[in-house]
């Protein structure tokens, strides 16, 4: 009698960044802790603390590549990865999925000491790279959305994909109360606008966030917010001058925010992490993408479960509110 082959009994999983790649490659550890398996996960120390709280998680292995490569011979990088290397061997993985495909994942990947499983060379961004993988994944063509094609990875290693969607309402049962506080304190129904992005091309204008805020206002009785993260500063303050009325939330940790987006009837942004994060708590999206951007487009790297609109399709500020009133957890008075 033939057996199926075994799933591996620990794995690491290697996504660095950024927030929304993290989110999208959830359901990848979910999975595995599904499936009996112990997960760790190599991710930049700047967003470990979106990790840390996950219970499909049993170690969380913090990285700090930018230093490392600015500095990779100092006495602090050196020790900095000896001890990441260490770490690895006391997880003792046997098995290995990078879902991020550059060099500096690939190395980290074979760092952990298992069998690496990751995409082929013609799926990767960084095409040579595929050279320290050992068990190459051709992705099919019909498969289009960035967390069905990480999914794809654990067919090599016999690992259901029971659970697609991302989840992170983990982050609500972490303590924050000044967070509590702050959204118990808002007006509701309200909605959240996040002007901020990591790529201009990313970032829709403040005066089209002021004008859809005021018309949902209006028309859906939707309270406006101001959401920003770090590097957002400049956007968020400009929104606020054209929307004197909203709250501006104070700068949040990632659970933070999870306590605030949990209860938004809907949160509006580009394709940035905040927005990922929000769909997979389960709060109504309504994602604004550029068609400038090549790689990020909607079919592959939409809200999972929310709502989308192009700026091609957004010339009007009416086709917004309209998708956005569709989207929200309200219905328009």
């Amino acid at each position: 009698m033939t057996h199926a082959p075994a799933p591996p009994s620990r794995l690491v999983i290697v996504r660095l960044s950024s927030m929304g790649d993290i989110v999208h490659a959830l359901p990848l550890a979910e999975n595995a802790h599904r499936a009996g398996i112990s997960v760790g996960w190599v991710v930049e120390k700047t967003y470990a603390g979106l990790l840390e709280s996950n219970p499909a998680i049993s170690a969380v292995f913090p990285a700090d590549t930018r230093r490392w490569r600015r500095a990779p011979l100092s006495a602090r990088s050196r020790g900095e990865i000896r001890r990441l290397r260490g770490a690895f061997r006391s997880f003792g993985a046997d098995a290995v999925i990078d879902a991020q495909g550059l060099w500096k994942s690939a190395l980290l990947a074979r760092l952990a000491g298992a069998p690496v499983v990751s995409l082929g060379a013609a799926d990767r961004r960084e095409r040579t790279s595929s050279l320290l993988v050992d068990r190459p994944v051709a992705l099919d063509p019909g498969v289009e959305h960035v967390v069905d094609q990480n999914l794809s990875l654990l067919g090599p290693l016999h690992i259901p994909a029971a659970v697609r969607a991302p989840d992170a309402r983990y982050l609500l049962s972490v303590a924050r109360e000044d967070a509590d506080r702050l959204a118990s304190g808002l007006q509701r129904p309200f909605a959240l606008f996040h002007p901020g992005a990591t790529r201009t091309e990313k970032a829709w204008g403040e005066a089209e966030y002021a004008s859809l805020a005021l018309e949902l206002s209006e028309r859906a009785g939707l309270f406006p917010v101001i959401s920003w993260g770090p590097g957002d500063e400049t956007r968020a303050g400009r929104l606020a001058k054209l929307l004197p009325d909203a709250p501006r939330l104070p700068l949040l940790d990632f659970a933070g925010l999870a306590h605030v987006a949990a209860h938004a009837a809907l949160f509006v942004g580009g394709d940035t992490g905040p927005v990922h994060l929000a769909d997979a708590l389960g709060t109504p999206t309504l994602a604004l993408f550029s068609p400038s951007s090549r790689r990020n487009v909607p079919a592959r790297n939409r809200p999972y479960n929310g709502t989308w609109l192009s700026y091609d399709q957004a010339s009007e500020i009416e086709a917004v509110v309209t998708k956005a009133i569709s989207a929200a957890r309200c219905a328009a008075p």
